[in-house]
Formats: structure tokens, sequence, C-alpha cells
């Protein structure tokens, strides 16, 4: 009888444990836990207090405020998800970045008779002020919105003249878009499709690549051309010229927009541009054995954008420069001191990809790891290929607009990145301030 007695008394414990019964009136005398403090339950309480309410795990009533909530973490709790956005002509595809990179799913933006192709993407941008992703192809502007994962809006503009990379203010709710080709961007109203207004660009001709430095105020428009120009987005005005040696490519900021670092054709390496003074003040050269005589070789073809590279990446402090180097199958990495002097390639630090390297480098989330154009996914610190982007068929996606984006518990988008790897000024500060600190040596 007394085994039988033991046996009830312990599932009653687990029935209780699981659906307590606070008597009416009762559910104000609770404990921290909140569970019932006094009474005949006062048993029961013990027994939910042992089974659920742990240091790590401790019980919460519904409606009470979870710790996982609060402080820089904020919305990273169950639910959260950091996803890859790669865009193809057509779709989306969506990788889960916590997840070995697995397929999530594709979102398929367009559909086309199978005889018509499909337009070409120009660039991907997102907003958490929106909560839109937004597709520029050679022909229109999408907005996808993220929860819905249906087209909120598209627009053709004048036919042919749109559209190429956008970026995103940092209220979220303005595009700067460069058109297809001409010389001119338009300012857009992020949440509708509207035009605010046209920034023009008369000595940039073939609107191309584009840059906004992180406070939002100052646009950088290169052309398919030697001449950049620079806007005021207040204004909507062109403030500025900077002429460098050759046709510019890809090209980055530093922090504050002082500075430029751009790709030419015909070089394996970036030109320094000085932005107040309008001025090349640099230029770095890979070495010329590594590159000049295959470059001139009319035998030799090379994977890409018909440039030694197209793509450069600064790491959000600054601390590093990458260059995908089409001629030798790897990614080239300069050491970019804070001293004054100027970057040094460190060969030590460069890398071979899996894929085609002569493509965009996207800096990822924190900027812990680089996402290249092949596919590639690489940590900043070390230097080693990590992982590998892939579609639900096993093939390595080849894309270069990517977003590394992290959604709340409610689905919505948080953060992403800047599709250009641009320095950040928090980034860049810290590493300034860490610089000036003594070090143990010293201090001896």
């Amino acid at each position: 009888m007394d085994v039988r007695k033991a046996l009830i008394t312990a599932a009653s414990c687990t029935v209780l444990a699981m659906f307590p019964m606070v008597p009416a009136g009762a559910q104000s005398n609770l404990d921290a836990n909140g569970m019932p403090c006094a009474g005949e339950l006062d048993g029961a309480r013990q027994c939910m207090k042992s089974q659920v309410s742990t240091p790590d795990r401790p019980y919460r009533r519904a409606g009470q405020s979870d710790g996982r909530l609060n402080g820089p973490g904020r919305g990273f709790g169950l639910g959260a998800k950091q996803l890859i956005y790669a865009a193809v002509p057509g779709s989306i595809v969506v990788l889960d970045a916590k997840n070995n990179y697995n397929f999530v799913k594709r979102i398929t933006f367009q559909e086309r008779p199978a005889p018509l192709p499909l337009e070409s993407i120009a660039g991907m941008a997102a907003s958490p002020a929106t909560n839109m992703i937004y597709v520029s192809t050679r022909g229109r502007l999408i907005a996808i919105d993220l929860l819905t994962e249906k087209v909120a809006w598209e627009n053709t503009y004048e036919p042919g003249t749109c559209c190429e990379r956008a970026q995103v203010t940092p209220d979220g709710l303005t595009l700067e878009v460069g058109s297809d080709l001409k010389n001119f961007h338009r300012v857009i109203d992020a949440r509708t499709g509207e035009v605010k207004g046209i920034i023009q660009s008369p000595q940039s001709m073939f609107n191309h690549n584009m840059n906004m430095t992180p406070d939002g105020k100052t646009v950088f428009i290169a052309p398919n051309g030697n001449t950049m120009t620079i806007a005021d987005m207040a204004t909507m005005k062109a403030t500025s010229t900077i002429t460098f040696d050759d046709h510019i490519r890809v090209f980055v900021i530093n922090h504050d927009g002082s500075r430029i670092y751009a790709n030419l054709n015909n070089l394996l390496g970036f030109e320094i541009a000085d932005v107040k003074t309008g001025k090349i003040i640099k230029r770095i050269e890979a070495p010329a054995e590594m590159w000049k005589a295959k470059w001139a070789d009319p035998n030799q073809h090379f994977y890409g954008h018909g440039a030694p590279m197209h793509g450069i990446a600064m790491t959000p402090d600054e601390s590093e420069i990458w260059i995908p180097d089409a001629i030798n199958d790897q990614v080239l990495v300069y050491d970019n001191p804070i001293d004054g002097k100027w970057p040094t390639l460190n060969m030590s630090k460069s890398f071979k990809t899996n894929g085609q390297p002569n493509g965009w480098i996207t800096i990822g989330l924190d900027g812990k790891l680089a996402y290249m154009a092949s596919g590639d996914v690489v940590d900043v610190k070390t230097h080693k290929i990590v992982g590998q982007l892939k579609d639900e068929y096993g093939r390595y996606m080849d894309s270069e607009k990517v977003q590394d984006m992290a959604f709340g518990m409610d689905g919505r988008l948080i953060r992403t990145v800047n599709q250009f790897s641009i320095g950040d000024p928090k980034a860049y500060a810290a590493r300034v301030a860490a610089s000036k600190k003594p070090t143990k040596e010293a201090s001896n």
C-alpha cells in the first residue's frame, strides 16, 4: 500500500506541475516564478520548481518578459533567424545562415514564357523600416514584402532607364537608385516606389555602381567611364567630380566618406582618391610578375567582367581590404594601417577560393564572415573557407547580389548588410581607441 501511495503522489505531483490549479483569489499570491506560495498546492509548487525552474531556464508565467529580449541580443530569442538572400534572375534563393546554409526556399518574383529570357539582376538592398527587399533588374525596380513574400510594388519608370544597384538611407525610407547606364540617379520613396527627385550626373555617363556614406548624406555615382560624380542627398545636386586613371569598376568608401578605393580596368589593385581635394592620392598595384604578362597575353582568357578583378571589400574596422584576383583565382588581402601609411599586400592572409573569385565580396553581419560571388563563405579573421552557398539542387550559388539578414521572433527584418562592403564608423572608432591603449610591454 505504501508503494501504491508513493506512485499516486508522484503522478499527482507531475500533473500539478504541468497544469497547476490556482484557487480563485490566489493568483496574486505568487512567487518570483509565478507559482502559488501557500496552501494545499505547496507540494505541487515545490515539485514544479524542481522540474521546471532552473537558473538557466527559469519558469515564467504567460506575459512575463523574457530576459533574452533585453540588451544587445534583443530580438534574437527562439524563432529569430539569420538568413542569406541571394538574387538570381527571376527569383531569390533563401538559405539558413545558422544551419550550414541549408536551402530554405525560393521566392519567385518574375516569370516569363520559356522563349523569353528573365531580366538580369543589377542589385539588391533591404530596409528594416519597410520590411521590404528591393531587387533592381535591367528593366524594373521590384519591392518584395518580407512577411508575405509578395511583390508590394514594381516600377519600370521610363522604359530603358531602369535600374541599377540601390542604396537605402539610414532611416530606411528612401532609395537612391542608379539608372540603367544613363547619366542620372533616382531618389525614390521606399514605401511606395514614387520618385522624389532626380540627381543629374552629366560628367558620369552610363551610370553603373554607386555608394552612400553611412550617414546617408552623400552619394557617389560611378559611370562606365573615368569620372565619378559626388552629390548631396538633401539637395539632390552634384557637388564635385573625381577623375580616375581608367574606367571605374567596383569601389568602396571609408567610414566617413573621405576616401574612395576603386577597382579600375587593366589594374590588379586599386586607386585611392581624397574626396575633399578631388585628387588621386595613391595607386596600389599587385606585384607585376603576378599578373601583367598574363593580362597582356591575348591568348589568355579570364572569367568575369573584362577586368583583372570586379570586386573590392573593406572590413568594417577598415583593417583589411580584399580584392578578387581573376588572373590567379585567389583573393588578395591588404593590411590597411591607421597611421597614415598605405595598404600593403599580405600574401599570408590571401587565399584561394573553390570557385571563380572574380566577383563581388559582401561582408556579413558583424563583419565576421564574407560572402564571395563564387558562393564561398569565408571567416574574416582566419581567411579560411567555412561554408558554401548552394541552391535546392546542390549547385554552387553564383551571385553578386547577396544580403545577410537577421529577423526577429515576429518575422520582421531587424538588420541587414550594405551590399557594398564599406567602412563602419563604430567599428573604425573602436579600432582607433584600441590602438591608443598602452600595451603590457609599454606599461612595464
